[in-house]
């Protein structure tokens, strides 16, 4: 069995190539998504389901189709790519679109529309987001071990001190976990950074306090495992959602959300996966120069050939 990676790209822009998740930031101007297909390919992955918009679907797959041609899995087939859409329209028959929202309807939503495509166990990342070898590696396996399971989930747990911007705050979800490694919570903190007293501090969403945190604290980078049932659950969980949020313009249907709705709900459980990797990505424009620093020193330590294809 070979898992699926669903990445999540339909926040880029209608110019592939334009935003910052397709700019170039390897050495022969690659991008991010460009590492992360790699490390999938090298983890074991068969498949790799693009999110993408409507109005860019087809610049997108021509562009996809001319740099990964003659990628190949480790078995030697060819790598699938499959396009699916994701809009605001994609709602069951039954409810009817404010037409005043022009806001996605979020990450959990966006994953809904790959239902028919995805058969498999599989992984969802962030299309602007470097996750690492060594994440890939702990999804693949974990998904393999996971062939035929229902109702079990995964989350990939970075050390807080390895997603850390050098620019400013961040928001990071910090997971809180049980003793058999199951997500219990994920608490979101804003305004993440490491002080001058070398303490990491945030702002806890809950209680609003401004608290410290640890550097080994395991928190949500947006990489999950999940196998197929879970869209049969997602989408029963989305509907109530919209039972309760239809007419609002702002909220979204985040996979956390979910995810939390499954675990107190008693119809699903969710194992907590430390990765070692650093995440890193361009949160702000002064993050940038330090990535393409990055993926120079990634290339001349051999973690990565170039030019990548």
């Amino acid at each position: 069995m070979k898992p699926v990676l669903l990445v999540l790209a339909a926040g880029m822009g209608s110019r592939y190539g334009g935003l910052k998740q397709m700019d170039g930031l390897g050495p022969h101007e690659e991008t991010i998504i460009d590492y992360s297909i790699y490390d999938a390919v090298q983890a074991g992955f068969g498949k790799v389901v693009y999110i993408v918009r409507e109005y860019f679907l087809d610049q997108f797959k021509e562009t996809v189709a001319r740099k990964y041609s003659n990628v190949k899995c480790t078995d030697g087939e060819p790598l699938e790519f499959v396009f699916v859409t994701q809009e605001l329209t994609k709602i069951p028959r039954r409810f009817t679109l404010n037409p005043e929202r022009q806001k996605p309807w979020g990450t959990a939503h966006a994953v809904l529309m790959a239902k028919d495509v995805i058969n498999e166990p599989f992984v969802v990342i962030n299309g602007d987001d470097f996750y690492g070898r060594d994440s890939f590696r702990i999804a693949a396996d974990w998904c393999r071990a996971h062939e035929g399971s229902e109702g079990v989930y995964a989350i990939v747990g970075f050390e807080l001190d390895n997603t850390l911007s050098e620019s400013g705050g961040v928001s990071r979800g910090i997971c809180h976990y049980d003793e058999d490694l199951h997500l219990s919570d994920v608490v979101e903190h804003h305004n993440v950074m490491m002080e001058e007293d070398g303490v990491i501090r945030g702002d806890n969403n809950v209680t609003g306090e401004h608290v410290p945190l640890k550097g080994k604290d395991l928190c949500s980078m947006n990489m999950w495992c999940f196998t197929p049932d879970y869209f049969e659950k997602s989408a029963a969980i989305f509907e109530d959602f919209l039972e309760h949020n239809i007419n609002e313009l702002k909220k979204e249907f985040y996979i956390p959300y979910a995810i939390d709705v499954m675990i107190k709900g008693g119809i699903g459980k969710c194992d907590v996966l430390a990765t070692p990797s650093h995440w890193f990505g361009v949160t702000f424009k002064e993050d940038r120069p330090g990535v393409v620093a990055k993926f120079a020193e990634l290339v001349e330590n051999g973690i990565y050939p170039s030019p990548l294809y």
